[in-house]
């Protein structure tokens, strides 16, 4: 694959997941989930416009500048507090919806990942320089879309750290 068909096959991935984000905004109707929702959405938006800045940058001069890509999302311990507010509601809502949503998102941002690592194997300097920092981003996107779904599906799960044992209660 070009580095060219790279960008725009990353555009496409970036897009499905930002409009999934989007359409995950509109549906579900707790305001915690509206606003991680929102901020994923927001973030993939910054994504699609950096790719398309890299390949029109790549059409004109045949070259990548070293921009770095930067992320949006608040650090994981700022994800980790809002836990606490969606803890106090969780018992008596119905979550069914954003359940629904973050697999969908798990599955692509798992798939959108999956892209990124082949592309940093497959090519060369720049493109796999451009790439390996959206396989880091995507990475981290993975690990707060999982600990939403863990959380809400009440696994036992945050962050990958076992809260509880179902056999202790």
């Amino acid at each position: 694959m070009t580095l060219e068909e790279a960008i725009k096959t990353a555009i496409a991935y970036e897009t499905k997941i930002q409009n999934l984000y989007q359409e995950a905004q509109r549906v579900v109707a707790d305001p915690v989930g509206k606003r991680i929702f929102k901020a994923l959405a927001d973030d993939e938006q910054n994504h699609v416009a950096y790719l398309q800045d890299r390949l029109e940058q790549w059409r004109k001069t045949g070259a990548l500048s070293p921009d770095k890509l930067e992320t949006t999302l608040p650090e994981m311990d700022v994800v980790s507090r809002g836990k606490e507010e969606l803890s106090s509601r969780m018992e008596r809502e119905d979550r069914n919806d954003e359940k629904q949503m973050l697999s969908k998102a798990l599955s692509v941002e798992i798939e959108t990942s999956n892209f990124y690592e082949k592309m940093v194997s497959e090519l060369q300097a720049e493109g796999r320089r451009m790439f390996a920092r959206f396989l880091e981003i995507e990475a981290g996107h993975i690990q707060i879309v999982q600990a939403e779904l863990d959380f809400i599906s009440h696994t036992g799960y945050w962050f990958d750290f076992k809260e509880f044992d179902m056999e202790e209660l």
